[in-house]
């Protein structure tokens, strides 16, 4: 499961362009806690912090505990607000998370014993079809990372969604077939027909996630 990071965090009184950019002049970044039912809550947090665990990778991913003031808030990152010239975090929007809340995510592939794999040590080629799965899971149990075992995947063989082991109470977004995650291709052969339907149709299997409330700043 995905370690939770607690960020002590400021509040901030006022809001607005000429706001945020006073607390970016001060090392700050501006940010906003919003869902659950509740009024959004505008915050500010240290600079280098944030932009460390944000270039990290996995940031949407991971689950925070933000303090303000002595009140503890879980939350997970909806969006982060880049400088378009500089690439650098100007606001970030989390996303507020209730007893029981349950979460669409896209978590990472990872492969497992590549070197081992008969498929590609008789020739054959990797046939990645997804990278990443989108997948319902609890806000305490998100995953940093599902793992695919290659170890048993011979030339000409797929695996599929239905045959990887997610988190408890975790079900993929897709619901409508078994997908391909990855195959192993015959040495110079084409690409399974299945794998390449599977491959097209997932640009547009991501679920959607709330929008952020927050003013633009």
């Amino acid at each position: 499961m995905a370690d939770m990071i607690s960020l002590e965090a400021k509040p901030r009184e006022r809001v607005g362009k000429g706001a945020a950019r006073k607390e970016r002049r001060e090392g700050n970044v501006p940010a906003v806690i919003y869902g659950d039912g509740q009024d959004p809550v505008t915050i500010s947090l240290e600079y280098n912090l944030m932009h460390k665990l944000i270039f990290r990778g996995g940031f949407k991913q991971t689950l925070f505990e933000v303090n303000v003031n002595g009140t503890k808030t879980r939350v997970i990152c909806r969006a982060v607000q880049l400088d378009p010239v500089k690439d650098i975090p100007i606001h970030i929007d989390f996303f507020r998370l209730g007893k029981g809340a349950t979460l669409d995510l896209e978590i990472p592939v990872v492969f497992l014993n590549e070197e081992e794999c008969p498929g590609l040590k008789a020739g054959g080629a990797l046939n990645v079809v997804r990278h990443s799965i989108m997948i319902t899971v609890r806000a305490n149990a998100i995953p940093s990372e599902i793992e695919v075992d290659l170890l048993n995947l011979d030339v000409g063989e797929s695996i599929h969604i239905s045959q990887i082991t997610l988190p408890e109470g975790a079900k993929s977004t897709i619901t409508d077939r078994d997908f391909t995650i990855v195959s192993v291709a015959a040495p110079g052969g084409a690409v399974d027909a299945d794998d390449a339907d599977d491959a097209e149709a997932t640009e547009g299997d991501e679920a959607e996630t709330p929008d952020a409330d927050a003013a633009e700043e």
